[in-house]
């Protein structure tokens, strides 16, 4: 069978200061390698909550490719499409932590295996029979070849009836500004079905276009399920989500955990939004489910360590 959700793009391993306020700058501990990468960490969290999961894209022919693949698929993620790339390493990113939660990236992606992905590279009849195709800011963000990628991918899934889920995902470290991320989004934009922001991402989305910019959150959401988005759901941390659709708006609560690592949290978050959704559930439910997951996410140290699985999340739900 194929897979019923599929992302692509960015993947990579991660490697972080051990302690707090340890800038990049100079000699410091580090741990690591963890898998990441904000698609892939998307997929994994949905495969290992029991959804049909396929990733696309391009790993080093090196032990961090080695360490990324082997959790794709210890999860149960379709690795088929995951291409090695002999003489070219596996995306890194070197990370620091705040102690007000807040974190300081060096990415490698641009010179990285990951960069190398095409639109070649996607896998048609695959993508065609996938019911939901998800896409991140940061997979749009590396350069235009993967972005291509990302445009087929959307184009080819929404042909044959499927369906779209976008994470703006913004890493300005990738390109060093907001400006070019809204414009690189627009194609996935207008073709997004599930739309998966945080505040100040919602935010920008919106006032690239209105005439006067809003700082309101729930107004930029509004605006954007006018514009034509069945759902946005506004991931908003520790307060849980809050959930937008033409019928309706409502909050869904968290879960209180004692926070370890912040990072993928909300790739968690949609992963588990998108398994609810093709399950069928009430809309209430499917946030509550993916409040759960997203908080669960954060208990362990590594963007995928702390993901749970299915039987985790009902226990709570």
């Amino acid at each position: 069978m194929q897979p019923q959700i599929i992302s692509l793009g960015d993947i990579l391993v991660e490697v972080m200061r051990k302690a707090l306020d340890q800038p990049l700058d100079g000699p410091a501990d580090f741990t690591g390698p963890y898998p990441s990468g904000a698609s892939a960490i998307f997929t994994d969290a949905a495969a290992r909550l029991g959804g049909s999961c396929g990733y696309i894209g391009v790993v080093g022919a090196d032990d961090f490719g080695t360490c990324v693949m082997r959790r794709l698929q210890d999860s149960g993620v379709d690795i088929t499409h995951v291409r090695r790339a002999a003489g070219h390493t596996t995306g890194i990113a070197f990370v620091m932590y705040r102690s007000d939660g807040s974190r300081q990236f060096v990415f490698s992606l641009a010179q990285s295996a990951a960069a190398l992905l095409t639109p070649d590279d996607v896998p048609v009849d695959t993508v065609r029979a996938a019911k939901f195709v998800h896409i991140t800011g940061s997979a749009l963000s590396i350069n235009p070849s993967m972005r291509q990628a990302c445009y087929r991918a959307v184009a080819l899934c929404k042909a044959a009836g499927g369906r779209v889920s976008f994470d703006p995902n913004v890493r300005p470290e990738l390109l060093g500004g907001m400006d070019p991320l809204r414009e690189i989004v627009r194609p996935v934009l207008d073709a997004c079905d599930v739309l998966l922001p945080s505040s100040a991402e919602a935010l920008m989305l919106v006032n690239e276009n209105d005439e006067g910019e809003t700082n309101d959150a729930d107004a930029a959401c509004q605006n954007l399920i006018a514009r034509g988005i069945p759902i946005v759901a506004l991931k908003r941390g520790a307060l849980g989500s809050r959930i937008f659709t033409r019928d309706e708006v409502f909050d869904a609560s968290p879960i209180q955990v004692t926070e370890i690592d912040p990072t993928g949290a909300g790739d968690c978050y949609g992963g588990a939004f998108i398994v609810g959704l093709l399950h069928g559930w009430e809309l209430r439910r499917i946030a509550r489910f993916a409040n759960i997951a997203g908080g669960l996410a954060v208990t362990q140290q590594g963007p995928m360590a702390g993901s749970p699985t299915l039987e985790q999340v009902l226990a709570y739900l």
